[in-house]
């Protein structure tokens, strides 16, 4: 049987990406994003499973940079899901639970949930963790300390905590992109009954002596009317002012299109790298079962 990785431990979003969408697969939880993504290029799982973006908190940059500098993995899939953070306790900490002192959490969980916090535990202090699950997982084994965590319903579950307040991000339409990450050598096409499209995204560098060069680059898709879902750039961490682009096409790789935008853009002097060309899948309500 296959064995997906994902970021661990137990009980976060990205578990609860996986189990819906590789129910068969063994799973192997990793306590970072390097380490889940060292796990597929060392071959210790099938595939890799992390996330990349969210609809609040924008996207998540260990994930990209780790991606684009560290390990070549083509991404072969993309799953997004809901997400609905919750406030948990020790259960011995249920009926008092608004007076703990510290909360902790995921950076991104803890910014998605501010107006909450604000409002609600103006007072304590906020502590990151690697996941979600994680933040879960110290609370279950510190029953005797006034600190809850947020994190999601299989969390609570797993480890056996009190939800004492429940939804508790700022925005309802809180969505994660988890990629699914494939060592090169392997070829398994994702398929699921949760496609929903599919996408190819590219990285781009541009050449230093060239004026307009990113306008030249988007006019390139312009022309064929390729559709772009995100251009994002991010420090080439060569230097201040280098840059690289990421950028989603709506679009799977085909024989004519995206390879003429490949070939204008090298003609212009740009680095073009493709990152994936993959299907997209949605679920639309995660089951902590």
């Amino acid at each position: 049987m296959k064995t997906v990785g994902y970021l661990g431990p137990k009980g976060t979003f990205t578990e609860m990406a996986v189990k819906a969408m590789f129910p068969s697969y063994n799973r192997q939880p990793y306590s970072t994003i390097p380490k889940c993504m060292d796990g597929v290029t060392n071959k210790e799982v099938s595939l890799a499973v992390v996330p990349l973006e969210n609809a609040i908190e924008g996207s998540v940059n260990l994930t990209l940079d780790y991606l684009i500098h560290k390990q070549n993995l083509p991404i072969v899939g993309e799953i997004a899901v809901p997400i609905e953070q919750h406030l948990l306790v020790h259960s011995s900490h249920a009926s008092a639970w608004t007076n703990v002192e510290k909360v902790f959490s995921h950076p991104h969980a803890i910014a998605q949930c501010h107006e909450f916090l604000r409002n609600t535990l103006p007072n304590v202090d906020l502590q990151y963790s690697n996941s979600t699950g994680a933040a879960a997982e110290w609370l279950m084994k510190n029953p005797e300390k006034p600190v809850a965590a947020i994190g999601n319903e299989l969390a609570a579950k797993e480890y056996g905590l009190s939800i004492v307040e429940r939804d508790i991000h700022d925005f309802d339409n809180n969505r994660t992109r988890f990629v699914i990450l494939q060592n090169g050598d392997e070829q398994e096409e994702i398929t699921s009954s949760l496609l929903v499209s599919e996408k190819t995204t590219f990285m781009i560098t541009l050449p230093s002596d060239y004026s307009g060069a990113l306008h030249q680059v988007l006019s390139a898709f312009s022309w064929r009317k390729l559709n772009l879902s995100k251009i994002e750039s991010r420090p080439m961490k060569t230097g201040l002012g280098n840059y690289f682009f990421v950028i989603d096409v709506e679009q799977r790789m085909d024989e004519i299109l995206i390879p003429g935008v490949v070939e204008e853009l090298k003609a212009l002097g740009c680095g073009v790298r493709v990152l994936g060309s993959y299907p997209c899948f949605a679920i639309s309500k995660v089951s902590a079962n």
